[in-house]
């Protein structure tokens, strides 16, 4: 396939706010031995993608310090770890047999190989992402998704949101017939931990907004609790019997006083802090009830293969709630910050 000498990319000059996203012309990165070259189809939003840039990560000892994902960002930085596009050209020594199918990236960079291998990077932070026309991979972490119902921007919304989602919910040992509760349940990560959950025979209780129950219900909650009204009280009433699975993006008050909901042998499992990261909870209530707190990043190689023959089947179908040129990338990551969505916002380079 012709590929350009040049492309079109956004890219974040520094830490900061929407500002610093800037339009460049650059040069097309050229796949080394073991990658591909992805052009790209959509790329979706993260909460990542604002915190990146914002560098809300904090590091260990020092939780105020700007910091990307997993620490200092070589600058400047393509961002977008959601990625779905087609292979135009493989690296030396690479399968021809990869160019022209359409693919899905896994954008997690693994501490090892093997299917229970760590995340301990991210495409657009610790590498380039797909705010751009153009991005390399490695051939190992695309997915042929070209018989897949999906359309891009569906695909596009998997790898970050429904790859923690499914990640939460392994680490968790979610089983059928169990009840799970899902915060922000409306948000990327929440829908996907709706609908995996759902499709695993759970029990699905969500809090969200009230504005927002209808959408989530339709993604297969049985019960939507009001964030604003009340919410521990309600869930108690809800579900007397107490809860299995927490699946928890929210963290902050939330846990500190949600924790003696789990019932015994509860799993309180944390992959986000959007209600804060200071948390402190009665520690009798962990241990005399064999309940576990479980941090959660991302997925492993094993929970993304998972997840892409769920997609290849569709049977896990994305929410999109928005589409915008990759030009206007800086308010789409306005509009995902307002928070007033349901559902994935995505890019079209």
């Amino acid at each position: 396939m012709d590929v350009p000498e040049t492309m079109r990319a956004m890219r974040i000059s520094g830490h900061g706010g929407p500002e610093v996203l800037e339009p460049a012309e650059v040069a097309v990165p050229t796949p080394a031995a073991g990658e591909v070259l992805v052009r790209v189809g959509a790329v979706a939003l993260n909460n990542t993608d604002l915190w990146t840039r914002e560098g809300a990560y904090g590091r260990p000892g020092d939780p105020a310090a700007l910091s990307g994902w997993r620490g200092p960002i070589d600058f400047p930085r393509v961002q977008g770890a959601d990625v779905a596009g087609r292979v135009v050209a493989v690296g030396p020594g690479g399968d021809e047999g990869l160019v022209g199918r359409r693919v899905v990236v896994d954008p997690a960079i693994y501490d090892g190989e093997g299917p229970d291998a760590n995340p301990v990077g991210l495409m657009g932070s610790e590498r380039d992402g797909g705010y751009a026309e153009f991005v390399t991979a490695p051939a190992a972490r695309v997915h042929d998704m070209t018989d897949s119902p999906l359309t891009d921007d569906q695909l596009a919304a998997l790898p970050v949101a429904y790859g923690t989602a499914l990640g939460m919910i392994e680490r968790g040992g979610l089983r059928e017939g169990e009840t799970a509760l899902v915060s922000g349940a409306s948000g990327g990560v929440g829908l996907a931990l709706v609908q995996i959950a759902r499709a695993r025979g759970a029990r699905v209780l969500a809090i969200s907004s009230g504005s927002k129950s209808e959408a989530v219900r339709e993604a297969g909650a049985h019960e939507v609790v009001d964030r604003a009204a009340g919410t521990l009280a309600r869930l108690g009433a809800v579900a007397p019997d107490g809860i299995d699975v927490a699946l928890d993006v929210v963290a902050g008050e939330l846990l500190s006083d949600g924790l003696p909901l789990l019932r015994e042998g509860g799993r309180w499992v944390v992959a986000g802090a959007l209600g804060g990261y200071e948390v402190t909870f009665d520690v009798r209530r962990l241990y005399l009830h064999n309940t576990r707190v479980i941090g959660s990043t991302m997925h492993t190689p094993g929970h993304f293969d998972l997840l892409m023959e769920l997609a290849r089947r569709a049977a896990v179908r994305p929410v999109i709630a928005a589409a915008f040129p990759l030009r206007e990338a800086a308010r789409a990551q306005r509009e995902l910050a307002r928070r007033d969505h349901v559902g994935k916002i995505v890019l079209h380079p």
